[in-house]
């Protein structure tokens, strides 16, 4: 497990569960012995104890960390996931290994989702993500519903078999930008609604709505299925993050509604927000793909602090979404009539 903040040092408890022999990879050597000497990580994921068997380790402290691994689980930022790449190709990663995402953004500068940069490094059938709403603390304590997404069906199954021998609900999903670009709607909408809150419930549904729609037409031109979005990785998600009382995301939209800059959220908060980085790349992403976002748009223009949170609040209230197309009938209800029809045929024609 590389990367020790809450979400990675959950899920390396988890993999302990499962009976798996895991390690969890530090950032910093600091980091390391704070957490190895207290058996617990006091920062990310206080009163939760480590399972003895569980090793922690540090990221730099040894060159061979990966030769002999299954599996290497990635639970960095967005932000770092070129810096992890390039440390697991300096150490080399065991040909069989499969590499699995954790992160919910996107690596900037040009906004490319975690496991497209590691397919480019490591191969398609190599990569997997893991999605879903799983709040570090409760899926520890009381369990998660994830989804893994891979190209591979075989490694998705696998990394899904694994967190159930966890005591993990996890389901295994063919559609990796699906469920990566679900995770980046589910912050962006917990952020607009977290600044638009004080406003109206109203206004913050509306634009957590509007966001969903502009990063799902995003994941459609690349491949994504909507039902990825309406499930456990997209709505799921944001369910569990608008109800979270220390939700990084909703508190950091909260705080951008109160005027405070978004460079100094961070450290207001203790923990990195993805939201903050991930906008701005989505916003990029989406006007280069040609479709028309100007919630999402607006909202990085928040965050840049070069739209007013008025002038915003008034954009949400006032978008009127893109007219319903009317036309010929949807295929559900094609299938229907074709059922029908096989079950009662039309009489021949004499």
């Amino acid at each position: 497990m590389v990367g020790a903040g809450s979400f990675g040092t959950a899920v390396a408890i988890v993999l302990e569960r499962a009976g798996l022999r895991t390690t969890l990879l530090c950032r910093t050597e600091e980091q390391w012995r704070r957490v190895a000497e207290s058996r617990e990580n006091q920062r990310y994921l206080p009163g939760v104890r480590l399972p003895d068997r569980l090793k922690v380790r540090w990221l730099g402290g040894h060159e061979d960390q990966f030769h002999r691994s299954d599996l290497v689980l990635v639970a960095v930022p967005s932000s770092g996931i070129d810096a992890a790449i390039a440390e697991l190709s300096r150490q080399g990663v065991a040909a069989h290994a499969g590499v699995v995402s954790l992160a919910k953004g996107l690596v900037p500068p040009d906004g490319t989702p975690p496991t497209v940069a590691l397919e480019r490094a490591f191969g398609a059938d190599r990569v997997a993500c893991v999605g879903g709403p799983a709040h570090a603390r409760e899926m520890v304590e009381g369990g998660a519903g994830l989804i893994c997404a891979s190209h591979s069906p075989v490694l998705a199954e696998r990394v899904a078999g694994v967190f159930r021998g966890g005591r993990i609900v996890c389901e295994a999903s063919a559609d990796p930008v699906g469920v990566e670009l679900a995770g980046c709607a589910k912050n962006a909408a917990a952020l607009a609604a977290g600044a638009t809150e004080s406003q109206g419930l109203n206004a913050a549904g509306m634009a957590a709505a509007d966001i969903f729609g502009e990063v799902l037409a995003l994941a459609e031109r690349n491949g994504g299925e909507a039902r990825t979005f309406i499930g456990r990785a997209g709505t799921g998600d944001l369910v569990a993050t608008a109800l979270a009382p220390t939700s990084r995301n909703r508190s950091a939209g909260e705080l951008l509604a109160q005027g405070v800059p978004a460079a100094e959220i961070p450290e207001r908060l203790g923990q990195a927000v993805e939201a903050l980085e991930t906008v701005p790349l989505l916003a990029r992403a989406i006007e280069r793909a040609g479709v028309s976002a100007p919630i999402t748009s607006a909202l990085a223009r928040l965050i840049e602090g070069t739209l007013p949170l008025d002038d915003w609040v008034e954009l949400v209230r006032a978008m009127q979404p893109p007219a319903a197309r009317f036309g010929r009938p949807s295929t559900w209800w094609a299938r229907l009539r074709a059922w029908f029809r096989r079950l009662w045929p039309r009489p021949a024609r004499r």
